[in-house]
């Protein structure tokens, strides 16, 4: 389905999943990092080896059943996927530091936190390697790195400066979360759906679904306990 007509560059927490939901409704097959625990097709050690050579990854392989990808690994990739596909879209979902920083704090991390590291070879070992690594840098699953708060939300406003500057502006539309429809089917050229903007992944429905008992039987375990 290659190649991509739509780049997410909004890091994680900024309204990615409804974005990803809301691009469905407009007719694309979306690529989000749930798709790396549920989707058999996608190669875990493929993506995490074009994350540390992306000069020679391929690009259509790793997304070839796609044409729009957000969050993570869309964010981390963007200006990669830019440069391979100079025509698509770029969005860039926002919100305030503070809140940005609250919300990857209670859901991200919280997660990462209750799932022990696990070594190569074990079951979820390439798939929790590669989302450490997506989700800026491993700052998000290591303590130490993550709760030092003002260093992580000046990474997170650094981010958006960079996609700013590095993105045509003819290219490029900047979304504050919970927008909703208008712009957003403006910069893409298609119509108005009859139906309202998608509200999806808030804090309580990320922790049910990574943590808690109901989590879908069809995501991939990330570590090598129940």
């Amino acid at each position: 389905m290659a190649p991509i007509q739509v780049i997410g560059a909004g890091l994680g927490r900024t309204g990615t999943d409804s974005l990803k939901t809301a691009l469905n409704i407009l007719g694309y097959n979306t690529h989000h990092l749930k798709c790396l625990l549920t989707d058999p097709t996608l190669n875990h050690d493929a993506f995490f080896e074009a994350y540390v050579n992306r000069d020679k990854a391929d690009w259509d392989q790793l997304y070839a059943n796609y044409d729009a990808a957000v969050d993570f690994s869309a964010a981390t990739f963007y200006y990669d996927l830019h440069k391979k596909y100079p025509e698509a879209k770029v969005l860039l979902t926002v919100r305030s530091a503070d809140s940005w920083y609250n919300s990857v704090k209670n859901t991200i991390f919280r997660t990462a936190s209750q799932f022990p590291m696990v070594n190569e070879g074990d079951v979820g070992f390439s798939v929790q390697r590669l989302c450490a690594a997506l989700c800026m840098d491993g700052h998000i699953f290591n303590p130490e790195l993550f709760l030092q708060e003002e260093k992580l939300k000046k990474m997170y406003t650094d981010h958006i400066e960079d996609v700013k500057r590095r993105i045509p502006a003819d290219q490029l539309l900047v979304l504050e979360l919970g927008e909703g429809w208008e712009r957003l089917c403006a910069f893409l050229g298609k119509d108005v759906p009859e139906v309202p903007y998608p509200t999806s992944n808030s804090t309580a429905e990320f922790i049910d679904y990574f943590i808690n008992e109901n989590r879908p039987d069809n995501v991939i375990p990330i570590s090598t306990q129940a």
